[in-house]
């Protein structure tokens, strides 16, 4: 047994590596979710979750729980290594709170009046009316509550929160083990301007003791995200506390997650960029509401494309104008290298993450367990009305995603250090091993070695690593083992983007190994899914793939990234399933199905010597 395979069978299997020449550890493979929501959200709590922060670790931690939506018992099918609850910093807490009696005080407010007479029987019409009700209020459409923004400011936000608050904190402390389970105090800053999505995951890697001395940042405070730099500076500054950001849902940001213009109308400088770059050092690639990898429209020679494209807004009517190059990873990072030239600096080198962004309270994103997005689509019956976002419906979402770390050992502090070097990769859900390196000096046998991962630290850098160079076209070795719970590996990939002399980028994917054989990567790997049964087989790909790669087109005038994709047999789609259970036609689904899942790596960047 190779220590890649072993390493996909036991979490206590560690390889070294190098950070700098003087400085070597040992890293792990960690598995987590750093976007989860619980009943403090007022959007989850009013979808119907009653859950709270204490339950998702228990459940994270692999206990049984009483399901937060459903009532019944549950369990992970594998214990997380480590987790965020991310619930919204506006109006933290304060929905749940007033409606069951905890917080009297509140309740007696004007907006607190107003959610006990709507919503104090806790149905799932009346608690549906009391986000319809606060959801309009916030974004200033026409409502009969009678309610301003100002009320819900002055009612429910400010000193209101700091309760909710200290419950996060408080959960996170009782529930982090160091060296077991990793519990990082976090929430979400949900900025949305115009419906744009510019939401950030904002976590620390500092205990309760100094995350009490402030409350989270909001969207009441300002959507713009400069000024939430501003704020993570100065708290930094007066609490001691460190924070990285996490920008999620790019498909859905109109264009702005990697636009070219700031919320100002300036354009993006090199100010912007180093204030950017000192906080927000990965994007979440993929989570529920769809994948944010690429889209066809983008990327037309990738046949992989077109995975869990996400088609709405969170308006009512869901309407999206395109898809803008500014609303996915890999057209960002284009984008980054062409900023760079312009700038001297690049905005938008990002590594890549993956989270849930579950509000049912618990992440449950296998496709044969899927959790649904919310109350509203939790149960199979449910999933062909809406999903409560924009127009969607419930088999609109996909089941994704978790994050893969190799951190030193699973703390706080390093799982914190190995997100800031990028040293992570996004999964859209299968626990897929996978590393990654590139250098000058790494050779075909470093890459099937016993000794694959000390090859590749002493030879080169890992995922998230810059390369300086000459002449010399850089080398990759990279190696897969499949989700021992899951699916066969079909292939995997290189996607490289550079930067062409006339300022614009360029992509390519090159598949680097493929599985049973086959030369040629238009040659499809198979489908064993039974399409009655929802069953299928692991007698196509491969349980292990590894590849060495050196760039072919390599011009060592051109900067470039460079990040590997792995792809799984096909499998079944969660919406399979489902109508197998509710036995209808699958095409009433609307969705295929079958899928192939895939992971991918933060990039590897080349810069010209």
């Amino acid at each position: 047994m190779s220590l890649f395979r072993l390493l996909a069978t036991t979490a206590l299997v560690t390889f070294p590596y190098c950070t700098t020449a003087q400085e070597t550890a040992q890293t792990q493979l960690l598995w987590g979710d750093t976007h989860l929501h619980t009943a403090l959200s007022f959007d989850a709590f009013a979808f119907g979750t009653f859950g709270r922060p204490d339950l998702a670790y228990r459940y994270a931690k692999g206990m049984p729980v009483k399901h937060p939506v459903l009532g019944t018992t549950t369990r992970i099918d594998q214990p997380l290594d480590f987790m965020v609850i991310a619930d919204h910093a506006e109006i933290l807490g304060t929905v749940a709170k007033i409606v069951s009696g905890e917080a009297p005080e509140m309740a007696s407010s004007k907006s607190g009046k107003w959610i006990v007479e709507t919503g104090g029987d806790l149905s799932a019409e009346e608690l549906g009316a009391v986000y319809d009700g606060l959801n309009r209020v916030g974004s200033g459409t026409p409502n009969d509550t009678g309610l301003t923004p100002l009320d819900l400011i002055q009612d429910l936000h400010g000193e209101n929160i700091r309760p909710a608050w200290f419950e996060n904190i408080d959960a996170a402390e009782a529930h982090n083990d160091p060296g077991t389970f990793t519990a990082l105090i976090g929430w979400e800053w949900t900025s949305q301007p115009g419906a744009a999505n510019l939401h950030r995951v904002v976590f620390m890697p500092n205990d309760g003791e100094v995350a009490r001395q402030f409350l989270p940042y909001s969207l009441f405070e300002s959507e713009d995200p400069e000024d939430l730099w501003v704020w993570l500076e100065q708290q930094e500054q007066a609490t001691g506390a460190e924070f990285q950001a996490i920008p999620h849902g790019p498909s859905i940001s109109t264009g702005l997650m990697y636009g070219r213009t700031r919320m100002n109308g300036q354009p993006v400088d090199a100010a912007y960029a180093e204030a950017k770059m000192r906080y927000e050092f990965n994007v979440e690639a993929t989570q529920i509401k769809g994948d944010s990898e690429t889209h066809p429209s983008l990327s037309p020679d990738d046949q992989f494309a077109d995975f869990e494209t996400f088609n709405f807004l969170s308006t009512p009517d869901g309407v999206r104008d395109g898809f803008p190059a500014g609303n996915y990873v890999r057209s960002g990072l284009r984008t980054g290298l062409e900023l760079e030239a312009e700038l001297g600096i690049n905005p938008y080198k990002s590594g890549a993450a993956g989270g849930t962004d579950s509000h049912v309270g618990i992440p449950m994103v296998t496709e044969a367990n899927f959790g649904g997005k919310s109350g509203h689509d939790v149960r199979p019956e449910q999933r062909p009305g809406p999903s409560g976002i924009g127009s969607s419906i419930g088999w609109d979402m996909g089941a994704a995603g978790f994050t893969g770390v190799w951190a030193a050992e699973n703390t706080r502090r390093s799982i914190f250090d190995a997100f800031k070097r990028k040293e992570i990769y996004a999964s859209t859900g299968p626990r897929i091993s996978l590393r990654f390196f590139g250098g000058f000096e790494l050779t075909p046998e470093h890459a099937n070695a016993q000794d694959f991962a000390e090859n590749g630290y002493a030879n080169g850098v890992p995922m998230g690593g810059d390369l300086t160079g000459g002449d010399t076209p850089p080398s990759f070795t990279v190696a897969a083992m499949r989700d021992p719970m899951g699916a066969n590996l079909d292939r995997v990939q290189i996607i490289k983007g550079w930067l062409n002399a006339d300022g614009t980028s360029s992509e390519m994917v090159y598949d680097v190994a493929l599985s049973g054989g086959r030369t040629d990567g238009a040659m499809p790997v198979g489908n064993t899914v039974d399409l009655e049964t929802g069953l299928y087989s692991n007698d196509i790909g491969e349980a292990e793939l590894r590849g060495y790669w050196q760039d072919p087109d390599f011009d060592p005038s051109q900067s470039a990234f460079y990040y590997a994709r792995v792809i799984e047999i096909p499998t079944p789609r969660y919406s399979l399933l489902d109508a197998i259970a509710l036995q209808i036609d699958p095409a009433e689904t609307g969705k295929p199905a079958t899928i192939q899942e895939p992971a991918y790596t933060s990039p590897i960047w080349f810069t010209p010597g």
